[in-house]
């Protein structure tokens, strides 16, 4: 059973905790997971309505990494160093991040122009990592070894759930009778709908894990302050680079491929999809003379048909966050009570997922697509549990939220390289067929499963040495 640091009530060896202990720990996930998929399922849409072109998405979606590749080592950092006597360690970012979070919800959906869309997403993404980030360090804070599997697969089961309901809001908002139509260049009244639900659900759910979970304090106060004031940030992010434990460099490389290919699903899966599946691509405004009612009445047309297809793309890829919640749910029964092997489970799940991708090229029906993203949601489920739980085994836990935090870079810098190649492959490579765009998801995924095999499945313990001289 794992010993915590003595920074961060680690002389306390963890108990058992409960089913709904974990759950109400966990709980707050779901609001992460809805702003997440109303973010994945829906902004590549805003973008295009607000008329933007299909190869120029990824590129405006790289304010999504590049805002985690920034936010999450530093609140990873400050948290490791904060104690409130009443929110404890993590759960102060919970709150802020929240707040930020529904705010930029609420708004993204009546931006004016691309340009705010954009500058939203930015404010978007950086506060939902504000949440996020303290989540995964609170499971390893926790729960002791036996049971972070566990843990890591809960919150997994919560994430499926979020990202199931929050993909189907625009369809059945719409079904409730709100319109999915609008003006050129006006987002429609669903999606902005959606996107207040989403606001809702992401400050609620944070608030009732702030409420219903408690934290360790430091066993030694003094100590714990005397360790904050003595960190200096650049430093220590970089020593901590540099002395990065080699099991998390070898889960870092399966990580660089499995969000290659999922960024590539969230930026390109709307023109893909509609396109190519459904036959509806995104009318451009500018293709159509409004002042001739024939070519102002295509137009309507087109962008109604477009914006069915759209929503019927969001309901096939909530199937993704379906399969995920049901894989995670078997896996969490089975965690209960047996010991999982993490790297058999993580390597089989991309191989399903990859090909689940692949198959989104032959598919002409909507239930074909569906199965498809079930695929996928196998793969997501793995991806958001067992990395995690391959790698907290090998880490000193007073620098939990530091490495889950750096572990992000594996995470961000393969959205960042798709995010600059994406567009360009499509145009030039692709003849602007954007399917081929989830082929290359399907591939990456595969090479993901092959880097497993470089994986240890019980790693041992890797204790980082303490910077020495001078920081800044």
């Amino acid at each position: 059973m794992a010993q915590a640091g003595s920074s961060s009530g680690g002389g306390v060896r963890r108990p058992d905790l409960t089913f709904w202990q974990i759950w109400n720990m966990s709980f707050g996930f779901l609001g992460i997971q809805f702003g997440f998929a109303l973010q994945g399922g829906f902004v590549s849409r805003i973008f295009q309505t607000l008329g933007a072109d299909k190869d120029a998405l990824p590129l405006l979606w790289i304010a999504a990494p590049l805002t985690g590749l920034l936010v999450q080592p530093i609140v990873g950092y400050l948290s490791d160093r904060t104690w409130h006597p009443i929110l404890g360690r993590r759960r102060p970012f919970f709150v802020i991040g929240a707040i930020l979070s529904s705010i930029a919800l609420l708004f993204m959906p009546h931006s004016p122009a691309l340009w705010i869309a954009v500058g939203t997403l930015w404010v978007l993404d950086a506060s939902i990592n504000v949440s996020m980030e303290p989540f995964r360090a609170l499971v390893a804070d926790k729960l002791n070894e036996r049971q972070r599997s566990y843990g890591f697969v809960v919150q997994t089961l919560i994430i499926g759930i979020g990202t199931w309901v929050a993909s189907n809001l625009p369809w059945f908002v719409t079904q409730l009778g709100v319109s999915n139509e609008a003006a050129p260049g006006v987002i429609p009244p669903s999606v902005q709908v959606a996107f207040a639900i989403g606001a809702f659900v992401f400050l609620t759910s944070i608030l009732i894990t702030v409420f219903t979970t408690s934290e360790y304090p430091p066993d030694d106060p003094q100590a714990f302050e005397a360790e904050r004031q003595q960190g200096r940030f650049f430093r220590d992010i970089g020593h901590n680079i540099r002395c990065m434990p080699r099991q998390m460099r070898r889960i870092g490389a399966v990580q660089f491929f499995s969000w290659f290919a999922f960024f590539a699903m969230w930026s390109m899966a709307t023109p893909a999809l509609t396109e190519h599946v459904f036959k509806a691509p995104a009318p451009q405004a500018g293709a159509y003379d409004m002042a001739v009612p024939a070519q102002a009445a295509a137009f309507a047309a087109d962008n109604k048909a477009f914006q069915d297809a759209a929503d019927l793309v969001g309901v096939a890829m909530g199937w993704y966050g379906l399969s995920s919640m049901l894989v995670a749910l078997l896996l969490a029964f089975y965690a209960a009570r047996f010991v999982l092997n993490r790297r058999l489970v993580h390597g089989s799940a991309l191989v399903i997922g990859g090909l689940g991708f692949l198959g989104m090229y032959v598919v002409e029906s909507l239930w074909l697509l569906k199965l498809c993203f079930v695929g996928v949601g196998v793969a997501w489920a793995s991806i958001l549990s067992m990395p995690y739980a391959l790698l907290a085994g090998c880490l000193e836990e007073k620098r939990m939220g530091v490495f889950m935090g750096l572990f992000n870079m594996f995470i961000v810098l393969p959205q960042i390289v798709a995010a600059l190649v994406l567009g360009p492959l499509v145009r030039e490579a692709f003849g602007n067929h954007a399917i081929y765009a989830l082929v290359l998801s399907g591939s990456s995924l595969l090479l993901a499963a092959v880097f497993v095999l470089r994986v240890h499945e019980n790693p041992a313990l890797e204790p980082i040495p303490e910077p020495t001289g001078r920081g800044s």
